[in-house]
């Protein structure tokens, strides 16, 4: 990998690291606790709390793929940036670029 494809790996990571603060700062709003004192029917509040739930999930994940996203910024400068984890391969130009995060090939990465 030559110095221009890291920089565009580079910028690929930092505006997914952007978007994804985004996202978790949503998240975080939507998952604040349900106040008992809102006057909303019962029904309404088993769907609020079941929404919570869902958001609580996808906050995880989104949590999970900025803390990926900030290693892989930290690691871009490696000479193994890029490499498959398990079987040493260049990970695939495509699946870098929509997923920086990877540190496996799709051929790996399906295994598991």
């Amino acid at each position: 990998m030559n110095a221009e494809q890291r920089e565009i790996f580079r910028q690929k990571i930092e505006a997914k690291i952007d978007s994804t603060n985004e996202e978790v700062n949503e998240l975080k709003e939507l998952t604040k606790p349900i106040s008992p004192n809102d006057a909303i029917g019962r029904v309404s509040r088993m769907d609020a709390i079941n929404n919570k739930t869902i958001n609580e999930a996808a906050l995880r994940k989104a949590e999970t793929k900025l803390k990926k996203l900030n290693h892989a910024l930290t690691k871009i400068d490696d000479p193994e940036f890029g490499k498959c984890a398990s079987c040493g391969l260049e990970i695939q130009e495509g699946r870098l670029l929509l997923m920086p995060e990877s540190n496996k090939c799709v051929r790996c990465a399906a295994r598991y």
